[in-house]
């Protein structure tokens, strides 16, 4: 039987990965800071060694893409040197690191999606404590998937969709930024696909991969098939990112390219809107039935 630690398991990823590891004959061990620190390596080994764990998927990170330039230390606590914990332990347990890393390693310079090869340069130091823990994964030697993805939501937590739902709810006019292109990625489907990785056991296909839903569209775009999609009668008007004030550069052009994804594991991979609307309909499903 498989055996699979999910760090982070509170966050997004971590609760669609709960729902996309029910019933796969898997033996699972969903952990958060309350069951695990993951920044403290000799627990991490302890909790690797004495379950027997295969495969660890880690789904924690430090996203505070703003709250990040002014708190570097937690950052890289999280992104990089945790990240380090995780991959020299299963280095020692013989088990292979999933990690989740971001675009953000990226410049958002291109104009064509970014490939698994192409040159990392993160303009903030989100970016920078992610790239480091990537780093650290390929550096300790351990078996590893690195996936990265971009724009994640979910039903979960705070995040741009629910955020978006909540203000095209209240205003009559919204301005959002237009000039950042990329692609939304519903939680469900990267959980999905993961899932996927570990239950066909193609975890022997190491390396970086890119996952995202598939298509393009600006933040602007986003907000208009939020707004459609919920019923909402928003004003969403087109703004330049220069009018929108934040302490670091965003990429204006973060599309990846999933190519490589799409060969090595054949998994199908949703259209962003498709996604947007199916993460729509549960939270109104769930809305509904609290009432």
């Amino acid at each position: 039987m498989t055996k699979v630690l999910i760090t982070g398991a509170n966050g997004q990823l971590g609760r669609e990965m709960r729902r996309a590891m029910a019933g796969t004959g898997c033996q699972c061990l969903f952990t958060d800071i309350s069951e695990l620190d993951i920044t403290d390596r000799d627990a991490v080994c302890r909790m690797i060694e004495s379950n027997g764990v295969n495969v660890i998927v880690n789904c924690a990170a430090y996203t505070n893409v703003d709250r990040a330039e002014d708190d570097r230390e937690t950052a890289d606590l999280i992104n990089n040197q945790a990240v380090a914990n995780l991959a020299m332990a299963a280095k020692e347990g013989g088990a292979t690191l999933i990690h989740v890393s971001t675009d953000y390693v990226f410049d958002g310079c291109g104009c064509v999606p970014y490939k698994e090869d192409d040159a990392t340069a993160p303009t903030g130091i989100y970016g920078v404590t992610k790239l480091a823990g990537e780093h650290a994964v390929v550096a300790s030697g351990c078996k590893h998937i690195i996936i990265r993805t971009a724009w994640l939501y979910s039903r979960w937590g705070s995040n741009f969709l629910k955020t978006m739902l909540r203000l095209t709810s209240e205003r009559e006019i919204l301005n959002v930024v237009f000039d950042q292109a990329g692609t939304p990625t519903y939680a469900g489907d990267l959980a999905d696909a993961i899932a996927w990785i570990i239950t066909r056991r193609m975890t022997d296909k190491q390396g970086i991969y890119h996952f995202s839903n598939e298509g393009v569209c600006s933040w602007y775009d986003f907000t208009v098939a939020i707004n459609r999609l919920a019923g909402n009668a928003c004003d969403v008007r087109p703004i330049h990112s220069d009018e929108y004030p934040s302490k670091v550069r965003r990429p204006h052009y973060s599309v990846l390219d999933k190519t490589k994804f799409r060969q090595a594991f054949g998994f199908k991979i949703p259209y962003w809107m498709d996604s947007v609307e199916k993460c729509i309909n549960e939270l109104k499903t769930e809305c509904n039935e609290q009432l």
